[in-house]
């Protein structure tokens, strides 16, 4: 059986030509890191599309801004950051796009405060950092159900479920997500009392 080809990210010396200005370094580096970086996109974003958009986003960024890489031997770090990034930011869109979808009913003509602004940006990236940190299959399950609004069978079609298994699968994710926003405030309250300490005594 042939053996698969192992990807190796490209070696300092290429990095740091690249660095220097040299194209065809920079141009292989660019081409070496590609593997890597769909593989880190694959593992972190909700879909295969988004995946694909993220680490043509990050493969950009490497091409652009090699210059800005402090070390030559955090490729790797700095381009799992990159991609994480872009992943988190396709969430963020979409969890604000489906919360604008069905907008709370204002006072006539009033206006959100800045404050109401403030706390709703606060929200949105609290959700979407909940999301983006739940395992692939559960993120993609609530990305695609809960956040763009597919239709149950139109979700269970795309991943290869019965309406049964997406279900159920749903109602994990969601108990998921639930579970991380619960401890997320658990730990805020915590902070909040060892920060306070002992001086709320009467």
């Amino acid at each position: 059986m042939t053996p698969r080809p192992r990807f190796t990210w490209p070696d300092e010396r290429l990095i740091k030509a690249a660095q220097d200005g040299d194209v065809t370094s920079l141009t292989t580096v660019v081409v070496t890191s590609q593997p890597h970086v769909r593989k880190f996109a694959l593992s972190l974003c909700a879909s295969p599309q988004d995946a694909e958009d993220a680490a043509q986003e990050a493969l950009i960024i490497l091409y652009r801004k090699i210059g800005t890489l402090r070390a030559t031997g955090a490729l790797a770090s700095w381009m799992f950051r990159i991609v994480r990034n872009e992943c988190l930011r396709q969430v963020r869109l979409l969890v604000s796009r489906s919360d604008g979808a069905e907008p709370a009913e204002p006072e006539a003509g009033a206006e959100p405060s800045a404050e109401d602004a403030v706390l709703r940006r606060l929200e949105v990236e609290r959700i979407a950092a909940a999301v983006s940190a739940l395992p692939r299959e559960q993120r993609q399950i609530l990305i695609m159900r809960d956040v763009q609004g597919l239709p149950g069978k139109t979700v269970a079609h795309a991943l290869g479920l019965s309406n049964a298994a997406m279900k159920s699968r749903l109602h994990r994710a969601r108990a998921a997500l639930r579970d991380s926003l619960a401890a997320a405030d658990h730990a805020l309250d915590r902070d909040i009392d060892q920060a306070v300490g002992g001086d709320v005594r009467p």
